[in-house]
């Protein structure tokens, strides 16, 4: 990359952010400069790419150019990737260190990689299992690369015994941590549907793996433990489930779908979620995740300025 585009993906946009974007926030007195400057607070703000799958999916958008929109149109100088948008790169060294300059030049850190379709952790078939495994390495690799503290996994399985589906989870997850342990990444567990989405099954798998690299990613909307034709139809509560997995969190995905008019999310008790959080004694990266169905750039700058407004009121 020449030196006239750094000097362009450096400066371009910096100091704005999207004015489509701004006029989304919906509370009186909230400021260009209050929403770029973050005011201090116990967490640090990312923002994770599945906030914009939409844009990523259709083309408008590519991975390599997601951290600076990130920092130009949000004022977030902080990314989570998803592997789906860079899938046969994780081993594209030339593709990586042009992402990890583009990064560099942005000031942009660069925090984990969430990590789909390389198979279940905790599936029961050891063949099948010792495969997933194998197939996270090559993202530890790239993790390392970029400067990443993590990578996020899925602990699916195919069996229907919550016993037989925790020892699968703890086996899968403590060697994928004996792997990653050189490399200085964390492997971190999100609530992600299945058992996994039960805070008191992922908390004791936790606690049985026992080492210092392997923990959770609590998301504070992925606690459908099972789907029916309507929906979901067993949920676990957010807030017991968020507390359990706290203690061993390395990372926050801040989840909102719909908002209500004063800008608070409609099915999410932030203000509860955050306190929890906090008094866990966490200061780690919250990573704006929203799945909202409205425009993605309003949805990520409404859930930035809700986590400012919750996390002023509890700093």
């Amino acid at each position: 990359m020449n030196e006239q585009r750094r000097k362009f993906l450096k400066n371009s946009g910096k100091g704005l952010l999207s004015l489509s974007a701004l006029s989304a926030i919906p509370f009186a007195g909230w400021s260009r400069e209050l929403l770029e400057a973050e005011p201090k607070l116990f967490f640090k703000i990312s923002l994770a790419e599945w906030s914009l799958h939409r844009t990523l999916f259709s083309g408008k958008l590519t991975n390599l150019d997601f951290p600076a929109k990130a920092k130009n149109d949000f004022g977030i100088h902080a990314v989570e990737y998803v592997n789906q948008f860079f899938k046969d790169k994780a081993r594209d060294e030339a593709y990586l260190k042009e992402l990890k300059t583009r990064t560099s030049d942005l000031g942009v850190t660069n925090v984990l990689i969430m990590i789909d379709g390389e198979g279940p952790l905790a599936e029961i078939d050891d063949k099948k299992r010792t495969q997933a495994i194998e197939n996270h390495y090559k993202w530890v690799e790239a993790a390392k690369f970029l400067g990443c503290h993590s990578i996020r996994v899925n602990a699916r399985t195919s069996s229907k015994d919550p016993k037989e589906a925790k020892t699968a989870a703890v086996d899968g997850l403590s060697r994928l941590t004996e792997f990653a342990e050189p490399y200085g990444i964390n492997i971190i567990v999100e609530n992600h549907g299945g058992f996994s989405s039960n805070g008191q099954w992922l908390s004791s798998v936790m606690k049985q793996v026992n080492k210092p690299t392997c923990g959770t990613l609590p998301d504070f909307g992925n606690f459908c433990i099972r789907r029916g034709p309507e929906g979901c139809a067993e949920e676990y509560d957010r807030y017991k489930g968020v507390a359990e997995l706290m203690p061993y969190a390395k990372g926050v995905s801040a989840k909102t779908n719909a908002f209500k008019e004063n800008g608070d999310e409609v099915n999410m008790d932030y203000m509860r979620l955050m306190k929890i959080v906090k008094d866990a004694g966490y200061t780690g990266h919250v990573g704006i995740e929203s799945e909202s169905k409205i425009d993605e750039d309003k949805a990520v700058m409404l859930t930035k300025a809700l986590l400012i407004k919750v996390g002023k009121a509890l700093s």
